[in-house]
């Protein structure tokens, strides 16, 4: 999967889905012309699609989130290294600045 930014958090993606689905299957319970087993077989039917679909965005998310964490922790590392590079300059700066003035 890709790393989209469509400017939608997983959160609200996961909650239109679910109102879709209530909505849905609200629609099919008052349109129906079914038999009470024929429309509990359909519910059963939504609501096993409706949970393999929220598996696998949940699969999704759980991918985008590792990579997002993997890509903050080699930032971290990164900005770690500039930091420590330059204290150690600024410290060696110091000295050479300051070896001359503890000659005397």
């Amino acid at each position: 999967m890709a790393a989209e930014d469509n400017g939608y958090s997983a959160g609200s993606v996961g909650f239109a889905f679910l109102a879709g689905a209530v909505i849905g299957i609200g629609a099919a319970l008052l349109l129906a012309p079914q038999s009470g087993a024929e429309t509990r077989k359909l519910l059963k039917t939504y609501a096993e699609k409706a949970e393999d679909e929220m598996r696998e965005k949940a699969k999704e998310v759980r991918a985008t989130l590792d990579t997002t964490i993997e890509q903050g922790k080699q930032f971290i590392k990164e900005k770690k290294s500039d930091l420590t590079a330059a204290f150690e300059a600024g410290k060696d700066a110091i000295k050479k600045y300051t070896a001359p003035l503890k000659v005397g």
